[in-house]
């Protein structure tokens, strides 16, 4: 039976540069696991890749048919986008072990949902100034940059990984992966993958 490694972190940490470089290390022999979102795509992202990009309508018929795992709804500028991991296939943990990126909210949901034993945190940490800055330099790429729902986020952060949420979700200090070094970062979660520590 595999595990599922949740990456963990605040907007601009890493952890979309951290989960690539996971998944195509043949060694790890990680299988993905693509969330959902109704949030429109963002330059450079593929369907099915980042996310699957959906509707309200989509997630309700998932609803109504139970497969929805967790969910999450963020209130933004643009209007109300969605969040969600859908069990259709992506869960199963048989064939070995999968990797997603998660909210502390969104990997208690999945801990309660699999098991404690068959989930594992990665919490990615990065200074809020060197983040604030990934972000914004993100954002300028953009074609049409959204700078208002960037402070959103980036202000959100700040309650979504708070140390009580944090905790709540059974993340300790032991499962933190500082990110000032992508390679010595990448290094120590790859040997704790690799270990097979819970």
């Amino acid at each position: 039976m595999g595990k599922l490694y949740c990456l963990l972190g605040k907007s601009a940490s890493g952890k979309d540069t951290l989960y690539k470089k996971l998944i195509e290390d043949e060694t790890l022999a990680l299988k993905s696991v693509v969330t959902y979102t109704t949030r429109p795509k963002r330059d450079g992202e593929e369907e099915g890749r980042e996310y699957h990009f959906t509707d309200e309508k989509k997630l309700s018929e998932l609803r109504e048919r139970g497969l929805v795992a967790e969910e999450r709804v963020y209130h933004t500028v643009a209007g109300d986008w969605y969040y969600f991991t859908a069990d259709e296939g992506d869960l199963d943990l048989t064939g070995g072990d999968r990797l997603m990126i998660a909210t502390p909210e969104a990997f208690k949901a999945l801990r309660e949902y699999l098991g404690s034993e068959k989930t594992v945190p990665l919490y990615i940490t990065l200074d809020d100034g060197e983040r604030l800055s990934r972000a914004l330099n993100r954002e300028r790429s953009q074609k049409e940059p959204r700078y208002a729902e960037l402070c959103r986020r980036f202000l959100a952060d700040e309650d979504d990984f708070s140390e009580d949420n944090l905790k709540d979700a059974g993340i300790t200090g032991a499962d933190h992966y500082e990110n000032t070094d992508l390679d010595a970062c990448l290094l120590k979660i790859t040997e704790k993958i690799r270990n097979g520590c819970a």
